[in-house]
């Protein structure tokens, strides 16, 4: 398993990417690697609001239908719609090509409940 130490991560198996004033979101390797062949992946429009914890869209796979949480809340200023057509990538880049969505974060307070890269390793560990 792949987990880049310039990310933060949440319990529910997203990577984030803090940047100047936006985030960038992604599932991670381990997420990818329990769904199996992703086939669908369903995200939010641009300008919609999302909140921490709360589902903003659904990756399907061969295996089961996921929801993917929001790990900050925030409006969505840009998302991948390369996916739409290929949501294999997923599982062949999760980290580069297979980023979901970008937000605009409205409560910068909710980046101290990220997971550090040593914190999630140890969660992954567990299950």
């Amino acid at each position: 398993m792949e987990f880049p130490d310039e990310l933060q991560y949440t319990e529910d198996h997203e990577w984030v990417l803090v940047e100047d004033d936006s985030v960038t979101v992604g599932i991670t390797d381990f997420a990818q690697d329990a769904l199996g062949d992703v086939v669908f992946v369903e995200l939010p429009d641009v300008g919609e609001m999302v909140e921490l914890g709360k589902p903003f869209g659904v990756v399907e796979s061969v295996k089961a239908v996921s929801d993917i949480y929001a790990p900050v809340s925030g409006e969505v200023i840009e998302i991948n719609a390369a996916l739409t057509d290929e949501p294999e990538v997923v599982n062949s880049s999760p980290y580069e090509d297979a980023w979901m969505i970008k937000i605009k974060p409205s409560n910068p307070e909710e980046f101290n409940d990220l997971l550090s890269v040593d914190e999630y390793r140890a969660l992954t560990e567990e299950d």
